[in-house]
């Protein structure tokens, strides 16, 4: 693996060694990653059931590799759930990453429970490997929503291009039966406007977004759409297998789903 010939690539590896290509170190502005969570889900290839004080210290490892691909000013996303939210914290601060904003994806169609509260939500961090030097495209049109004083009280005070979102984002988990849903092996998909969401405000054009979990490579489409370059990985070769068929299947402009 070159630094040339590895952007705009789906690698089937572990995350982990990616680190150790030297030719990817500070290549890479954007990592978007939605590690397992360890809840015994079932996967191609990996089992999500390592001891406790094994996943812990997975999640230290891959997070290293992740540092060690970004750019100097490069931005970190990782989605995870309740259960690691803390560690995912620790350890990433641990590593040198800064913490920006946590924020929570909120989520429609959430697993129904019958002596508990339902889960609606997953935990997503935004962190950044310099606290002054990042990419965030404030003032794109397509990164703002309508303000309440828009829509609600139709104050003329209001800007008119909108606000910058909050940190509970609400976005509909994809479900078997959306038009959205990947007919693939893979179960976990995140919905192509969030990724698109943390896309465009955290890179440019040109720019590399990579994903060191892939699965079948939805972060990846949605990068070749916002005309990014793209870099991922998964240890599953049926999983990057279905990748490499998507994101063929898509072209730079093309409309992102669920917008």
């Amino acid at each position: 693996m070159s630094g040339e010939n590895s952007i705009n690539q789906v690698i089937a590896c572990d995350c982990l060694k990616l680190s150790e290509v030297n030719k990817l170190a500070g290549s890479v502005q954007l990592a978007v990653c939605d590690p397992p969570f360890n809840i015994k889900f079932k996967y191609d290839n990996y089992g999500d059931n390592l001891p406790r004080d094994e996943y812990i210290e997975m999640l230290h490892r891959w997070l290293e590799a992740a540092y060690g691909i970004l750019s100097e000013d490069g931005t970190l996303w990782v989605n995870i759930n309740d259960l690691s939210a803390a560690e995912i914290k620790i350890a990433a601060e641990s590593v040198g990453f800064h913490l920006r904003r946590w924020c929570l994806w909120k989520f429609t169609f959430g697993q129904n429970q019958r002596n508990n509260f339902t889960n609606s939500h997953t935990h997503l961090f935004y962190f950044v490997k310099d606290k002054k030097k990042f990419t965030f495209n404030a003032d794109d049109p397509a990164c703002r929503v309508p303000s309440a004083r828009q829509v609600i009280y139709g104050d003329k005070r209001a800007n008119p291009k909108g606000k910058l979102p909050d940190d509970v984002w609400e976005f509909p988990r994809i479900c078997g039966t959306f038009k959205e849903r990947n007919k693939s092996q893979h179960g976990c998909q995140i919905p192509e406007a969030l990724l698109a969401r943390i896309i465009r405000v955290c890179s440019n054009p040109t720019d590399t977004v990579a994903d060191l979990f892939c699965g079948t490579g939805s972060t990846l489409v949605v990068a070749k759409k916002l005309g990014r370059n793209y870099l991922g990985c998964d240890i599953s070769p049926v999983y990057v297998s279905e990748a490499k068929k998507r994101i063929e299947s898509v072209a730079v402009g093309d409309k992102i789903l669920g917008e």
